[in-house]
């Protein structure tokens, strides 16, 4: 399983971006191999969309409460749909999608289910808004592989 986390705060020209070259590096993958996303806008459907483009499965974590899904917050809720059907597979995990540390925690779980991680991460330190570097951190502890997606022209901020 392939985990794909990163920034939440890319443009469109970046996420364009970011899903070629994601398409080029799941291509790469040996036959069977799968991303993991945490449903969401922005970079889980950039990941969906090369997946579906390079014949990979696609498993989507969606948040829960108990045992049905829990409620997402409005921006993530149309792209979580186009998530749905891109996907093989959905899982359910307990976290609130509304709170910053709950939505790390899932992430760390994402990143322990894997055997690679791909961080889109320009490389910055993690913040109060954003977990990437932890993330990145959290995966190289665990001796878990990661590869830095950052393509040419790629920016933060949604300009």
């Amino acid at each position: 399983m392939i985990a794909v986390v990163g920034h939440r705060d890319l443009g469109s020209r970046t996420l364009e971006l970011v899903e070629a070259e994601l398409g080029v590096r799941l291509g790469r993958l040996a036959e069977g191999a799968a991303a993991l996303v945490r449903a969401g806008a922005g970079l889980p459907v950039a990941v969906g969309r090369a997946a579906r483009e390079t014949g990979r499965k696609l498993t989507v974590l969606l948040p829960a409460q108990g045992v049905v899904p829990a409620a997402l917050p409005e921006p993530d809720r149309r792209a979580t749909g186009e998530l749905l059907v891109l996907a093989e597979q959905v899982r359910l995990l307990a976290f609130d999608p509304a709170d910053r540390d709950a939505c790390v925690s899932a992430d760390e779980r994402l990143v322990e289910e894997s055997r690679t991680l791909f961080a889109v991460w320009d490389g910055s330190y993690s913040d109060g808004r954003d977990a990437t570097a932890h993330l990145v951190a959290f995966a190289r502890s665990r001796g878990i592989r990661v590869e830095v997606v950052w393509p040419e022209g790629a920016v933060r901020g949604r300009a």
